[in-house]
């Protein structure tokens, strides 16, 4: 077993170009499995929390994706291709707005690796209205996630005055090749109105309870069903929960971009996969929670991670391609008790290697391994 102080010393010894090194490769892989089209780019964010109290200047307090706001946290950012494979990342301060760190980002990795303006797809939370127009004016197109209520009146009463019906698409035009495109499905309906029950009934515990303040109604979630009855009571607004159900099932995309409204659709369900990445960063890679303090060791836990990531992205692909059953947890599982022995000839002096005895799903696994990745044994 790794002693810690040996871990840290490795931390120590990676340098600031090791970054740039990595996402030259990560890109340079991408860029092949896509057979050189980067034509579209995903791009999301998210937060990771570190077990300590106090701040720095990269460490910060604020809004957490972990539900964990007392700790100092930083932003990761994450760019990938079709497919989920990554192309780069960047650390941000722990209390950044989110909004604005898209089209920096975007623009460096641009550069950097001569992309040509792709179709960026980005949720709804990191594209203010000003954030869209710079793109514009930089010559992106873009497809982000509507947020169909906060639209202007007049759009929203053409989205409603139109007759939905399952998989049902819509095109709302707005200024010059900015258009809406809405879609309905009846799954969606029922996850929107349980998910929205669910919320009254959070809120009714928690307002039965007392545990509810002033500083509670704002329009985070389902607190902006609350609402201020004369100067202390908080109660809440059925009215406006009810008015809501005219929306469940909807779902609204804004574009720029020339592309059918059944691609615009299709292209932003791939987010799911950036979804994914961090998602399994946080859990099967173990990402998280971090208890480095220093900078140089912070960044060089999450290019570790970032390479872990590309790895797993990997293989992924090739047990796809080779038809295997085994899943990714199903293969990290495997490894788990998969040994190799090192020995040293007496006359020679040479050292060999050995795998032991391995079962048919380890054999299967370390074959297709030795197929694709160089210098396995």
């Amino acid at each position: 077993m790794l002693d810690l102080d040996t871990v840290y010393r490795f931390l120590d010894k990676q340098n600031s170009q090791l970054k740039g090194h990595v996402e030259q490769i990560a890109f340079a892989h991408t860029l092949k499995v896509l057979q050189g089209n980067i034509s579209i780019v995903f791009y999301d964010m998210t937060t990771l929390y570190f077990e300590a109290s106090d701040e720095d200047d990269l460490r910060k307090t604020g809004f957490s994706k972990d539900g964990k706001h007392e700790n100092p946290q930083i932003y990761i950012g994450l760019l990938v291709g079709l497919g989920g494979y990554a192309i780069g990342y960047d650390i941000l301060e722990g209390n950044i707005y989110e909004g604005h760190t898209l089209i920096p980002f975007i623009e460096k990795i641009s550069e950097k690796f001569k992309l040509k303006h792709p179709i960026v797809v980005a949720d709804a939370g990191l594209l203010s209205n000003d954030n869209v127009k710079a793109l514009e004016q930089k010559g992106y197109e873009y497809i982000i996630g509507a947020r169909l209520k906060n639209e202007p009146d007049k759009v929203k009463k053409q989205i409603l005055e139109c007759q939905f019906s399952e998989g049902q698409i819509r095109r709302i035009n707005k200024v010059g090749r900015t258009r809406i495109i809405v879609s309905y499905a009846t799954t969606r309906a029922k996850k929107d109105e349980h998910n929205r029950n669910r919320g009254l009934q959070r809120l009714e515990k928690q307002v039965k309870a007392g545990k509810l303040t002033k500083s509670s109604i704002n329009n985070k979630g389902y607190n902006k069903y609350l609402r201020l009855h004369g100067n202390m009571t908080i109660e809440i607004d059925y009215q406006k929960f009810n008015q809501d159900k005219i929306w469940d099932g909807l779902k609204g995309y804004v574009t720029n971009t020339k592309l059918r409204d059944k691609q615009v659709i299709e292209n932003y369900k791939n987010l799911w996969h950036i979804e994914k990445a961090f998602r399994m960063s946080k859990t099967d890679l173990r990402i998280r929670p971090i208890y480095h303090r220093l900078k140089h060791r912070i960044e060089a836990h999450i290019c570790i991670s970032f390479t872990a990531y590309c790895i797993y992205k990997e293989l992924e692909r090739v047990l796809y391609k080779e038809k295997s059953s085994l899943s990714l947890k199903k293969a990290a599982e495997l490894t788990h008790n998969m040994y190799q022995i090192s020995y040293m000839l007496p006359e020679s002096k040479h050292t060999k290697s050995k795998l032991l005895k391995m079962d048919d799903q380890q054999a299967e696994l370390h074959q297709i391994i030795s197929k694709y990745f160089q210098g396995v044994p």
